[in-house]
């Protein structure tokens, strides 16, 4: 299957969005409400040999927050074949764009790639979260490929690039996932960053608060459960966010 989805927000003169543009294909399906913009699974999937495309614009001014309904789930197909998912953010100058998706679930035999392009033009902001869970529960995970590039006034701010599951011979080693059944971050963009924080661990040695070479921070977690891990980001967040209690 290949489809196709796309965003386009404009401010709406009262601090936040309108959505001046908007397609959807199964199974990206996106859906305004009052609070922002769910996507929403339209079919089962990604499933193997699936081709997905994401684009979103907010342009300069507007307020965007973004969710999901549920966690997606990555399939096997009958071939073996890779699906993919590449999505391509802009955000323009003075705008927000807060993206905070329930986590991607690498089911067992799946093989998933996934490919982040966020370009951030000055003076936006961005919080940006990603979860990787391998396998539902009581099976062994799915292989899956992350890899994200961020660029803040056309310079890069981040590039990052990470290989789970059982296609990938190193993914359980301390270098990479040390064993862990999920992974994720937050990164976020801005001027108030400017001036990062300086590195913090977290979760007992479990995650980090990394400043970035430039106007922005990740929080970085591994975890046992996908309850565990956003426990952890939202930790470095909030430490982030309000300072130490």
């Amino acid at each position: 299957m290949n489809a196709l989805a796309q965003l386009v927000a404009e401010p709406d003169g009262a601090g936040g969005a309108r959505i001046t543009t908007l397609r959807s294909e199964a199974p990206l399906l996106l859906r305004p409400t009052p609070t922002g913009l769910h996507l929403l699974g339209g079919a089962a999937g990604p499933l193997g040999g699936d081709r997905l495309r994401l684009e979103v614009e907010v342009t300069a001014g507007a307020s965007l927050t973004v969710r999901s309904v549920a966690a997606s789930i990555a399939l096997p197909g009958p071939t073996g074949a890779t699906s993919t998912l590449d999505v391509e953010v802009s955000v323009g100058r003075g705008a927000c764009l807060r993206w905070l998706p329930e986590p991607l679930v690498a089911a067992a035999g799946c093989r998933h790639r996934i490919t982040l392009r966020l370009a951030v033009d000055r003076g936006a902001t961005v919080v940006w979260r990603e979860e990787l869970v391998l396998g539902r529960h009581g099976e062994p995970g799915g292989s899956v490929v992350s890899r994200m590039a961020i660029d803040v006034a056309h310079r890069p701010l981040l590039r990052q690039s990470i290989a789970l599951g059982p296609d990938h011979a190193a993914w359980s080693s301390p270098a990479v996932g040390a064993g862990a059944r999920a992974t994720g971050s937050v990164v976020v963009v801005g001027p108030t960053w400017a001036e990062a924080p300086p590195p913090t661990v977290l979760g007992g040695g479990r995650g980090a608060l990394l400043p970035l070479a430039g106007p922005g921070v990740q929080v970085a977690g591994l975890a046992d459960d996908a309850r565990s891990l956003r426990a952890l980001l939202d930790e470095g967040l909030h430490l982030l966010l309000d300072g130490p209690r």
